[in-house]
């Protein structure tokens, strides 16, 4: 018997596709109209400038906001063909560049639940541009996008014998771009180690984390290399200096560091943080090693982006653009309701509607304010939650881990 190809199956795809570059057009023309300044590309490029100049890149403030240098010195190094561009050139190119890679992002994130259908990545991508994480990646011209996309290529591919030369660069090479993709190292390592104590193969988690560090200490080294005084100062000092990325209760830190400097109304909460954020990061490292050992990948990644974002001492809201995962993991998990709620919270923009800038007035927040700003987290924690009964079939065909 032939087979029947309906009209409307065959334009599923390019409706999709023309869908998702009309949202991407209206997303470019509204980014234009607010005058974006890409602020940390500007920072960027400074950097890369710094480094080409060979000057202190730790002692630089770029841009009219006296922004300092805080990646690791790796990063300078990437960012050294910045300065070779125009402006207007490089805004254009950095734009283009995140909206291509929040589509793979989309791919590599349906990949991960079990949802990789051509169309819905276009559909996905089309509505996840106008979320608040991705909007002020792009409004900043943050890197945030290309290191989860590096993050969840090297955490979803499947190489033959589930072992190569590439297993763990990814993860290695965001880390070293910037920390908290780190603890992304330390759960594989966490979860082999759980796996050998019960007597599994711990085998493929160990050799990833392996692989990681190798990338890791293969970037930091030959930054090291290029930029000797750059590093030591980074390594000795300014990775221990928080307060250079800025002030903990800016209403835009969603880390845990952030929601309770702007409760206790202190500007640095000091042991008060260390504690509570300890103790996040051992709950959420067990909760993903337990998801990964029982095969769910998904929840395991997710769980560990979320803990990641807590624990850091700054977590921005554009570097919450974990949020895309986390929404379909909690819809393909069929806990729909949860799912629309953390889109509600990340398409809100509720950070900002409390006062905040000049003079610091998140210091000063209380009720329904304060509890604004920390919306990010509490929707980050829907993951940490299991869903009582998942009904047949939720989550079939995401990754799974068979040692």
């Amino acid at each position: 018997m032939p087979v029947i190809v309906f009209p409307a199956a065959r334009s599923r795809t390019p409706a999709a596709l023309g869908v998702c570059l009309l949202s991407f057009t209206a997303f470019c023309a509204a980014q234009r109209a607010a005058h974006v300044s890409m602020i940390d590309l500007m920072v960027y490029r400074a950097e890369g400038a710094a480094v080409r100049a060979g000057g202190d890149l730790y002692a630089l403030r770029a841009t009219a906001a006296h922004l300092p240098a805080t990646y690791p010195p790796f990063a300078a190094l990437l960012f050294t063909p910045l300065p070779l561009l125009d402006t207007a050139v490089l805004r254009g190119l950095a734009t283009a560049g995140n909206l291509a890679l929040l589509v793979v992002f989309v791919r590599l994130s349906l990949r991960l639940v079990g949802r990789a259908r051509g169309e819905t990545a276009w559909w996905v991508a089309a509505a996840a541009v106008w979320c608040e994480p991705v909007w002020t990646t792009l409004r900043y011209g943050q890197v945030n996008l290309l290191l989860a996309v590096l993050v969840l290529w090297d955490l979803t591919r499947r190489p033959a014998g589930g072992h190569d030369r590439w297993t763990g660069a990814g993860l290695g090479l965001a880390a070293a771009v910037k920390l908290t993709p780190a603890l992304f190292a330390l759960f594989l390592l966490a979860t082999g180690l759980a796996a050998r104590r019960t007597g599994r193969d711990a085998g493929p988690w160990l050799r990833h984390a392996r692989g990681a560090a190798v990338s890791f200490t293969a970037a930091t080294l030959l930054a090291a290399a290029a930029l000797p005084h750059d590093s030591l100062r980074f390594w000795t000092e300014a990775v221990f200096r928080a307060s250079r990325v800025g002030h903990a209760e800016d209403t835009a830190n969603q880390a845990l560091r952030g929601v309770l400097a702007r409760l206790l109304h202190a500007p640095d909460p000091g042991v008060l943080w260390a504690v509570p954020a300890a103790l996040a990061g051992v709950l959420g490292l067990a909760v993903a090693v337990r998801a990964e050992l029982r095969g769910r990948r998904d929840r395991a990644v997710c769980v560990c982006a979320v803990t990641a974002l807590l624990v850091s001492p700054v977590s921005w809201t554009h570097h919450w653009v974990w949020c895309v995962p986390l929404v379909l993991l909690l819809w393909t998990r069929g806990r729909r309701a949860a799912a629309l709620g953390a889109l509600l919270v990340f398409c809100s923009y509720a950070p900002w509607w409390v006062p905040h800038g000049a003079g610091r007035p998140e210091l000063h927040l209380h009720g329904v304010a304060l509890a604004l700003t920390a919306l990010y987290g509490a929707a980050g924690a829907l993951v940490l939650v299991p869903a009582r009964t998942p009904p047949p079939g939720a989550g079939c065909g995401a990754v799974r881990v068979r040692p």
